[in-house]
């Protein structure tokens, strides 16, 4: 039986590796783009412009909603897709510190 080390990680370690989880997939990036640039977006909208079936498309629509990074809400019998404010601003808050800590490492060291 395997055992879970998560539980010796802060809860900021954490949440940053399951936000970047959440973004670890290519299409996943599409998704947050796609969203970035309209107010809101329908299932529909985006399967149209990536080159994946719907239901590949809501499985990662569910990986980015379950991270908090999306939300969804639904609209007849479509959900509608939209940045989850709190989701990004967290996103921000969590991930900007990890990464100019990392530039400010690497550009001091000469290996």
């Amino acid at each position: 039986m395997a055992i879970n080390k998560a539980k010796l990680f802060d809860t900021a370690q954490k949440r940053a590796a399951e936000l970047m989880k959440a973004l670890g997939h290519p299409a996943r990036i599409a998704i947050i783009e796609l969203l970035a640039e309209r107010e809101a977006c329908i299932c529909g909208d985006i399967t149209e412009q990536l080159p994946l079936a719907q239901s590949t498309v809501s499985q990662h629509l569910k990986a980015l909603k379950k991270a908090g990074i999306i939300k969804g809400e639904i609209d007849g019998v479509r959900t509608c897709y939209c940045l989850d404010e709190e989701g990004i601003e967290e996103m921000e808050t969590l991930l900007t510190p990890l990464l100019t800590n990392i530039t400010t490492v690497i550009k001091d060291n000469c290996c």
